[in-house]
């Protein structure tokens, strides 16, 4: 369930965008932030929507969902194309329940909740991440085809 936040940076509005003195929006990998804005938004743009998605749910919801480590900014317009928000997104790996194991070079990533299995990270080996991510998607194939779905 996503949890409903607000954040000053997005709140400092009379008809200007945020300084950029403000604070960064901080998202984890993998992890979606929902933000309410006081004003009703027109356009969203995500500098690199490799690094982060953005959508709007309505009006003044807004979900910044992280895709991959790094920072992008996020610009949201009104109705007259005048910048609400113009923020910085940084977004980060999660270390929560997580070990990484490394051998030589190559890294293993293990979500540790409470037992420990392989998960899919960036950054791991290439032989540890393709080969999670073809059980996952293995895995993925079989259930929607035990739901009476296609691939």
């Amino acid at each position: 369930m996503l949890k409903r936040m607000c954040i000053c940076a997005f709140l400092t509005f009379s008809g200007q965008a945020a300084s950029s003195e403000e604070a960064v929006v901080s998202v984890t990998v993998d992890r979606a932030k929902v933000f309410r804005i006081d004003e009703p938004a027109s356009t969203v743009i995500v500098g690199n929507p490799f690094i982060a998605d953005v959508s709007m749910h309505d009006r003044y919801t807004v979900v910044v969902t992280g895709k991959a480590y790094g920072s992008t900014n996020l610009v949201i317009l009104d109705d007259a194309n005048k910048p609400i928000i113009d923020e910085v997104i940084i977004v980060k790996a999660s270390g929560e329940n997580t070990v990484s194991v490394t051998r030589n070079s190559a890294r293993t990533t293990y979500s540790c909740a409470p037992v420990c299995e392989p998960t899919l990270r960036m950054g791991d080996s290439e032989e540890a991440f393709a080969s999670a991510a073809q059980q996952s998607t293995t895995r993925n194939d079989l259930a929607v085809q035990a739901a009476g779905g296609s691939n």
